[in-house]
């Protein structure tokens, strides 16, 4: 299916972008339109610019409306989607600290993508890479008791925080690191003195 959103990506459009290849259509074509334009191709549905159903709506990012056109009910979307909001629309309060930081990151990768294509690509890593790190952290609505899978709980102390440090990073996701097959290694055994 083809997908229609203005150019000059940013965070939400980057963020929706990525939500749809991984919870909509994964094989998502992506054609851009210049800002401000409303001549949409018939056959693409667009997202991200006014009037259309998944765009902005009552104080909410494009993200948080595909969440509710889809019925995408997961914690981890919905703090994405705060995330985005705080940046993207007019909030009153500032709760989550990550959302400048994202914000910037995506900004440098729309300047550092040669187009917004590239860029769409290159957010999908960030995106991924933020899905993995706030599940790894749990959510405000997951229990606090939770356990792994097949751990029993048999302790009555609170749950302590995860070190990220000490945890095996998510090798799928290293991997699909623009299609290279990982990160470089960071063995230095076999570089000379």
């Amino acid at each position: 299916m083809q997908w229609v959103t203005w150019e000059t990506v940013g965070i939400d459009r980057m963020g929706c972008a990525w939500l749809i290849r991984r919870q909509i259509d994964p094989s998502a074509q992506f054609l851009f339109i210049s800002e401000g334009s409303s001549d949409l191709p018939a056959d693409a549905e667009p997202f991200d610019i006014p009037g259309v159903r998944l765009s902005h709506h009552r104080g909410h990012c494009s993200f948080s409306a595909f969440l509710s056109t889809y019925e995408l009910h997961d914690p981890v979307l919905e703090r994405i989607a705060r995330i985005i909001d705080e940046v993207d629309t007019v909030q009153e309060v500032e709760l989550e600290p990550a959302a400048a930081g994202i914000d910037l990151v995506c900004r440098g990768l729309r300047r550092i993508s040669p187009d917004d294509a590239t860029a769409l690509e290159r957010g999908a890593v960030l995106y991924e890479a933020l899905y993995a790190q706030l599940a790894s952290e749990g959510s405000s609505s997951v229990a606090a008791n939770a356990q792994p899978l097949g751990e029993p709980s048999e302790s009555t102390d609170p749950p302590r925080r995860r070190d990220p440090y000490r945890e095996a990073p998510d090798q799928g996701a290293l991997a699909r690191w623009e299609g290279e097959g990982g990160l470089p290694s960071l063995d230095t055994s076999n570089e000379p003195a």
